[in-house]
């Protein structure tokens, strides 16, 4: 049976636990070479982008594709599992929540693998539905006592703040600015849209671990060449993607600052074959682009748990 899952099904489904298992699963099995992962293709129209990111896990039994168009008139997220066996059709999953939940997760195993223990304030550029999970995530993996947050909209943020203290029970707070929301900061996670970076690399402190999550095309920096320089770690998802979308590190990679060999992946600090933090001191980063097996691992644990649970609908294929 050919499962469909809406949106209302995939939120009474995923946790914030479940979606940081299911991440890192997926980038372990990536570092070890059992998941393949297609770099995201776009198809673009006068008014309209399609976007597709697809893979497989080898060891799930699971391969799909994730696609989602973006335009005036909103944004469709849908994902696609087949079995990866035959070829068998499994699930198409509504992948909005989704998505937005396997985002902040992948900003949470970073943060445990690059943060240091002890990390316990958090400065965030971002107050949209984006930013939601990586509070979320961070709040799992880290001691998290104080959250400043920076958006361009006063009232927005004081809102989003009052509500994300309300459910992680954490001191979530408006920022004074960009300097407040990263001086004083263990962790600083971008998580925007911004062309121009947001912060002076300058600002951070010896220590700080930054998640860079917004700028997935190379028309988008949120962060300095300051940052880049800073950072003793850089970590991407995949390093394929990061040389497709990073536009955070492009100019760094242009003038040949860094260069691919520079560039850890996620899944190898997880495997163990590559170090991540080192010192206390060091600065840390993660450019997180997104891979489609990170939906994959989520939507194949969400279809056993609505299989069990009695969710969804059956497709007649």
């Amino acid at each position: 049976m050919t499962l469909y899952l809406a949106e209302d099904d995939v939120r009474n489904l995923l946790s914030v636990d479940l979606a940081i298992e299911a991440v890192a699963a997926a980038h372990r099995a990536h570092g070890a070479g059992r998941a393949i992962d297609i770099p995201r293709a776009r198809t673009r129209t006068p008014t309209a982008v399609l976007h597709i990111l697809q893979g497989a896990l080898l060891d799930e039994g699971v391969m799909g594709y994730k696609a989602y168009s973006t335009s005036r008139a909103g944004k469709r997220f849908l994902l696609h599992l087949f079995d990866a066996s035959n070829g068998a059709p499994m699930a198409v999953i509504e992948a909005d929540f989704l998505g937005m939940m396997r985002t902040g997760a992948a900003g949470g195993v970073a943060a445990k693998l690059l943060s240091r223990p002890e990390s316990s304030v958090a400065g965030v550029f971002g107050a949209g539905w984006q930013a939601q999970s990586q509070i979320e995530a961070l709040c799992h993996v880290r001691p998290m006592r104080r959250i400043k947050v920076w958006s361009r909209n006063d009232e927005r943020r004081r809102a989003f703040c009052a509500e994300m203290t309300r459910r992680t029970g954490v001191d979530v707070v408006p920022a004074a600015g960009a300097e407040d929301a990263v001086r004083g900061s263990d962790i600083v996670v971008t998580i925007t849209s911004a062309a121009e970076p947001l912060f002076d690399g300058d600002w951070l402190e010896a220590g700080t671990h930054v998640t860079a999550a917004g700028s997935n095309a190379l028309i988008r920096k949120e962060i300095d060449e300051k940052t880049v320089r800073r950072a003793d770690v850089i970590c991407v998802d995949s390093r394929p993607i990061a040389l497709r979308e990073a536009g955070d590190l492009l100019p760094s990679l242009e003038r040949g600052r860094i260069h691919e060999g520079s560039l850890t992946e996620l899944g190898e600090i997880l495997q163990g074959t590559h170090s991540g933090r080192l010192q206390p001191g060091q600065i840390t980063l993660f450019e997180s682009h997104g891979m489609a097996i990170q939906d994959l691992a989520v939507g194949v644990r969400i279809v056993a748990l609505a299989r069990q649970q009695g969710l969804g609908k059956s497709l007649p294929y």
